[in-house]
């Protein structure tokens, strides 16, 4: 597990903001069958033409850090009734067409079409009734989806993003948050692509220039004093100067 202080740069530039839970909402990026499982779609698909090995390290991640790390962010989020939006990928038409080209391909070996196993969201994961699902069909949710006016009606300013991947629709989405002037957190080890050197890339290109990147303990932690702070409870050791 890393933390903050790994993703800061000599440059100086570094994102200053604290995480307001009344504004704040967790996002999960398409943690669905279609990439997030090897049993099941584009991970069979490999699997069975002998190239599983290509995703090995995106779903041994997504089995013994990602899952268990969602679950407990869905959980503290939930417990402590903030807002969590799910975002889903894949196409509503026979011929992939409403698709960007360049997703066809993925999304034709996956099978990912609305209504299809592989577009639904992973059991360990799913939404609970109340929790809204948000369509899309390019990386970016704000490109396809109307997730930009259902944050501001819910008046959310703070964004922490998990799934997968996380250098395409993870970083996508956050980058065009950020963009919009919503204040991003990436919780990496949330996250997973097909490759580490991806991830890592990603992770600090965007700590670099977009939002905060940081561990899930760290973001239960920071939201539970900005919690504590708000309802005159101590809870940071930083208030008692330690």
């Amino acid at each position: 597990m890393s933390r903050e202080s790994d993703w800061e740069f000599g440059h100086g530039l570094k994102f200053h903001f604290r995480l307001d839970p009344a504004k704040t909402a967790l996002v999960v990026v398409d943690m669905q069958y279609a990439s997030g499982s090897r049993t099941a779609a584009v991970g069979m698909y490999l699997s069975e033409r002998g190239r599983g090995h290509l995703l090995d390290w995106r779903f041994t991640r997504l089995e013994q850090v990602v899952l268990p790390n969602v679950k407990r962010l869905l959980a503290f989020f939930r417990e402590h009734s903030l807002r969590v939006l799910y975002v889903t990928i894949g196409s509503e038409m026979e011929d992939f067409s409403d698709m960007p080209e360049c997703l066809r391909p993925f999304a034709r070996a996956a099978g990912n079409r609305v209504g299809q196993p592989a577009n639904a969201i992973l059991d360990e994961v799913r939404p609970l009734p109340g929790e809204r699902v948000l369509r899309k069909t390019t990386q970016s949710a704000f490109m396809s989806s109307p997730i930009n006016a259902v944050l501001r009606a819910m008046g959310v300013e703070y964004l922490c993003f998990t799934g997968v991947s996380t250098n395409a629709c993870v970083d996508g989405t956050a980058r065009d948050a950020a963009d919009l002037n919503y204040r991003c957190v990436i919780v990496e080890d949330c996250c997973s692509a097909t490759r580490e050197d991806h991830h890592l890339a990603a992770l600090s290109s965007f700590a670099s220039q977009a939002g905060r990147v940081m561990a899930t303990d760290e973001a239960i932690r920071e939201l539970s004093d900005q919690m504590a702070v708000a309802t005159g409870q101590v809870a940071s050791t930083e208030r008692h100067g330690q």
